[in-house]
C-alpha cells in the first residue's frame, strides 16, 4: 500500500489564488509508467465550484472592457512561457498520462498552436458592416462576449484540449472560465494556469479544480455561466447538452467516436499499413481520434493483416518518459481493466485475436498500466467491438468486397469524428470525401486532425451543438452578435422614415 501523507497534495486555483479545499476527498493521481499514485486532487465542494463561478462573474465586466489588442498581450506572453517550460510541461504530462516524450510534445505543442489562434482573434472577432444599407442609414455589426464559461476537459489531452481548445478563444475574446480539469490527469493543467496568471492574466478570469459530478452541477445549472464546453463520452455529453441547454446554455459537447479507415485494393499496403499502426496504437490508443477499425478488401486484407501484425509488435512499449518509448501505458488501472474487458467481449463475440497483448509485462515496470499492441481479425457488423468505442491500443479489421459495401459499413456507425480512406484511385477518393458521413476525412491521412484554423468538426453522436471547437467556429461559440444600425439627422430634415420604410 502506497503510504498518501507524504504524496504531493494538489490546490484548485480560485480567483487567481491557489486554494487548499475544504474537502478531505482526494483522487489518485498515478504515474501509469510505474502504477503507483504520485499526487493527490482535491474532491473539491459545490461551495467551491460556486465560489469559482464567482470570481469568474466579478472578473468578468473589467476583462471584458480591455481592448482585445491588449487582452492578446496575456497569450503572447503565455505562448513565449510555454516556449521557456516546454521540456518541463512535457516530462509532467508524460507521468501523469502515460503518452512517450514525442507524443507529450505533440500534446504541448498544440496547446501552443491553438494560442497563436488566438493572439489573432482581433482580426477573427471583427464584424461586417454596409453603409447606407437604406437611405442615410448605415448597420455594422459587433462579435461581444457572454460572460463566464465552464469548461470541463478529459484525461487524454491534459495540454491541448483544456488549455488549447478551452482557455485561449475563451479568455482572447473577452470572457472569463471555470475549468474543471481532469480528475485523472490535472497537473499539466494547473501547471499552464499558473503560466497564464505569470503572463499577467488578471486575477479570476481562468478558474481550475477538480470534482466529482455532484459537486460539478452548478457548471451546467448556475445562472451565471453562459455556456459550457466538454470533451468526453457520448453519454456524458448527452446529459451535459441537455441539463445545461435546459438551463439556457449554449453547449459544444465534443464526443467519443469509433473512426475507420477504408482500405481499398490499390493502396500502396506498406504505407498503408504504417500510417495505420501510428493512427491505431498512437497515444496508446487513447484519442478520440484514433483509427480503431479498419475496413479492408478482401483481395488484399491477409497481406495487411500480416503487416499490421508485423508492424505492431515491433513497437516498443514502456515507460512513457524513456526516450526510446514508442508506446507508452494505458493511464489508469481502472482504464487498464476497462480495456481488457474489451478485449475478452470480443473474443466471447468471436472475433479472432490475431495479436494479443495483454501479458504485455515491461522489466522493471510489473506494477505499470500496460497493455500490448492488441488486433482483431474478421469483426462481422454485429459485434460491439467494432463499432463501440474501446479508447485502447485495439485494432478491429472488417473485411469487405468493395467500395460501395465499405463505404456503407462506415457511415452506418453511429460515431462520426474521423473517416479515412488509402487508396490510390482519385474516383473513390473523391466519391468517399463527398460521401462519408463523419466530419473530418483524411485521403492517404491516418489521423485527419485539421490545424487549429479549421474546426474540429464531429458528426452525429460525436458531437452534440451548433458551433465546434477552435477554428472561426470556436470565437463564433464565445461571443454574440450585435448588429448596431445609425442614422444622423441632417440639417434642416424634417420627418424622416426608419430603415424598412416606417414613420419614426
Amino acid at each position: 500500500m502506497t503510504d498518501k501523507t507524504s504524496i504531493r497534495k494538489l490546490e484548485a486555483i480560485i480567483g487567481g489564488k491557489a486554494v487548499i479545499s475544504v474537502s478531505n476527498e482526494h483522487f489518485d493521481i498515478y504515474n501509469p509508467s510505474t502504477g503507483q499514485v504520485q499526487a493527490l486532487a482535491p474532491k473539491c465542494t459545490q461551495e467551491e465550484v460556486v465560489a469559482a463561478i464567482e470570481a469568474a462573474h466579478r472578473v468578468f465586466p473589467s476583462w471584458a472592457d480591455v481592448p482585445v489588442m491588449k487582452r492578446i498581450t496575456v497569450l503572447y506572453k503565455f505562448r513565449d512561457l510555454i516556449e521557456r517550460h516546454e521540456d518541463e510541461l512535457v516530462e509532467l504530462l508524460s507521468r501523469e498520462n502515460g503518452k512517450t516524450l514525442g507524443e507529450a510534445r505533440g500534446d504541448v505543442l498544440k496547446a501552443k498552436e491553438v494560442v497563436e489562434l488566438a493572439c489573432g482573434t482581433p482580426s477573427l472577432m471583427m464584424g461586417e458592416s454596409v453603409m447606407n444599407v437604406s437611405s442615410g442609414f448605415d448597420t455594422v455589426s459587433y462579435r461581444e462576449p457572454l460572460g463566464v464559461f465552464a469548461g470541463i476537459a478529459p484525461f487524454n489531452f491534459p495540454a491541448m484540449i483544456p488549455l488549447g481548445w478551452m482557455v485561449p478563444l475563451c479568455i482572447a475574446t473577452g470572457n472569463t472560465i471555470v475549468l474543471k480539469a481532469s480528475n485523472v490527469t490535472p497537473m499539466t493543467s494547473f501547471r499552464m494556469v499558473e503560466l497564464l496568471y505569470e503572463a499577467g492574466l488578471p486575477a479570476g478570469v481562468v478558474n481550475v479544480l477538480t470534482c466529482d459530478d455532484h459537486a460539478a452541477a452548478p457548471l451546467l445549472e448556475h445562472p451565471h455561466v453562459k455556456g459550457v464546453t466538454f470533451v468526453g463520452s457520448t453519454r456524458t455529453g448527452q446529459f451535459i447538452y441537455q441539463k445545461a441547454s435546459e438551463h439556457g446554455k449554449r453547449v459544444q459537447a465534443l464526443c467519443q467516436a469509433k473512426n475507420h479507415a477504408l482500405v481499398l485494393e490499390d493502396a500502396d499496403l506498406e504505407k498503408t499499413a504504417h500510417a495505420i499502426i501510428n493512427a491505431a496504437y498512437g497515444c496508446a490508443g487513447e484519442r478520440c481520434m484514433a483509427l480503431s477499425a479498419v475496413v479492408a478488401q478482401e483481395t488484399i486484407a491477409d497481406d495487411l493483416v500480416q503487416l499490421l501484425v508485423q508492424y505492431a509488435q515491433a513497437l516498443k512499449v514502456g515507460p512513457g518518459y524513456h526516450p526510446d518509448t514508442q508506446m507508452g501505458p494505458l493511464v489508469t488501472p481502472a482504464h487498464h481493466e476497462k480495456v481488457t474487458g474489451w478485449i475478452a467481449k470480443g473474443l466471447e463475440e468471436g472475433a479472432q485475436l490475431v495479436l494479443d497483448g495483454r501479458q504485455f509485462i515491461v522489466p522493471g515496470f510489473e506494477d505499470g498500466c500496460y497493455l500490448g499492441p492488441c488486433l482483431f481479425d474478421h469483426v462481422t457488423p454485429e459485434m460491439t467491438i467494432g463499432d463501440e468505442e474501446i479508447f485502447g491500443p485495439v485494432l478491429s479489421i472488417k473485411r469487405v468486397k468493395d467500395f460501395e459495401e465499405g463505404l456503407g459499413i462506415m457511415n452506418n456507425n453511429p460515431y462520426a469524428n474521423g473517416s479515412i480512406i488509402f487508396t490510390n484511385n482519385g474516383h473513390y477518393s473523391r466519391e468517399f470525401a463527398r460521401r462519408t458521413h463523419a466530419g473530418m476525412v483524411g485521403i492517404n491521412v491516418g489521423i485527419p486532425v485539421p490545424v487549429s484554423i479549421f474546426p474540429f468538426t464531429g458528426h452525429k453522436q460525436s458531437f452534440f451543438g451548433d458551433l465546434h471547437a477552435i477554428g472561426k467556429d470556436g470565437v463564433r461559440f464565445y461571443t454574440e452578435s450585435k448588429i448596431v444600425t445609425t442614422h444622423w439627422f441632417g440639417p434642416g430634415e424634417g420627418k424622416k422614415m426608419d430603415a424598412w420604410g416606417g414613420a419614426m
